[in-house]
């Protein structure tokens, strides 16, 4: 017979020790809401639910993101309306100062007036729509060039011929090719680029590559001119990155052109003559067009946000709930 060790009592109070342990844990799981509190409680579950709950932060913040993304093209799109609207006045103006019943130096120059104050008012506009501080139609929100790896320098670029990869500054050197009129452009390591005398460059865009900080040096028995038809080479960059995923990659860029005078082609533009008032329509139609375009643009990126931001809530919407199934506790089991 032993009587060293009570074997019942030792089995109630393992027993007793159990049951309070899983009192403990029930009563934490009741009180938190969570059937995960710890590793311990479900080590794989723990780990899928922190990520799960990493994803669904980003797609709340994704959203809110493509909300300041749609703001932002409201902004600017408002702002293009007025522009719209200046633009049809000054082509109005236009085509009565095309009309002979006027008189050069009375009736064209008070016209001439008026479209000159709406001329600047456009470049009010350009320069004066922002966003957080952000200039949004001085052309600095567009395409930007990059000239030197560690810089870039923020120019409008309406429309480009050909796009390169970006690469290191280099020295280029213009030849002619004698009597057959080539034009090459070499930088010395191989790489050249050849107009054949008599052929062409697609594009027909007027560059001021001083604005680059570029400076060209002719030799002697060269001088520096204007060429017509011609397009330079450039390497275009993106506009602004909207973060519109939870991920790496997820992104929208939006771009948007120099909507000043000059970028939309009628700085020059006035009325004081009947052939200036006809050049003049013309200029104004083609700015009509280049506003239009812009705010199509605008338009279908903010229908494209407005789609996006109603899939991220989808999204988030169905892993929360796949979340609350692994982490969130069944109140009844628990009980």
């Amino acid at each position: 017979m032993r009587i060293n060790h009570n074997i019942a009592a030792l089995n109630t109070y393992r027993q007793l020790t159990n049951n309070a342990v899983m009192g403990q844990k029930s009563m934490e799981k009741l009180s938190s809401g969570f059937r995960i509190n710890r590793a311990g409680d479900d080590a794989a579950g723990l780990a899928i639910s922190e990520k799960m709950r990493g994803q669904i932060r980003g797609l709340e913040q994704a959203a809110r993101n493509s909300q300041d993304a749609i703001s932002l093209i409201q902004t600017a799109e408002g702002a293009l309306n007025e522009t719209h609207a200046i633009l049809q006045r000054m082509r109005e103006l236009a085509v009565q100062a095309a009309n002979d019943t006027n008189q050069d130096l009375v009736d064209r120059d008070a016209l001439d007036q008026e479209f000159q104050e709406l001329k600047a008012e456009i470049d009010d506009i350009a320069s004066q729509t922002k966003f957080n501080k952000m200039n949004l139609l001085d052309g600095s929100f567009g395409n930007k060039i990059d000239t030197d790896p560690a810089n870039t320098t923020a120019l409008s670029v309406a429309g480009v011929a050909k796009i390169i990869g970006n690469g290191p500054a280099e020295t280029y050197t213009i030849t002619d090719g004698g009597a057959g009129g080539d034009l090459t452009i070499s930088n010395g390591a191989g790489d050249s680029i050849t107009i054949a005398g008599g052929g062409t460059v697609d594009g027909a865009q007027t560059i001021n590559i001083s604005k680059w900080g570029i400076t060209i040096r002719t030799n002697e028995g060269y001088t520096a001119g204007s060429l017509n038809g011609t397009a330079i080479v450039i390497t275009a960059g993106t506009g602004g990155q909207f973060q519109t995923g939870a991920n790496q990659g997820e992104t929208m860029t939006l771009s948007i052109g120099d909507m000043s005078a000059a970028g939309l082609g009628i700085n020059g533009e006035d009325l004081q003559s009947r052939a200036n008032a006809e050049q003049a329509i013309t200029a104004i139609e083609n700015a009509l067009n280049q506003v239009s375009t812009e705010r199509s643009n605008l338009g279908a990126k903010q229908n494209r946000l407005e789609h996006r931001i109603a899939n991220l809530g989808t999204a988030s919407e169905n892993l929360t709930a796949a979340e609350s199934r692994i982490r969130d506790v069944d109140y009844a089991l628990a009980a």
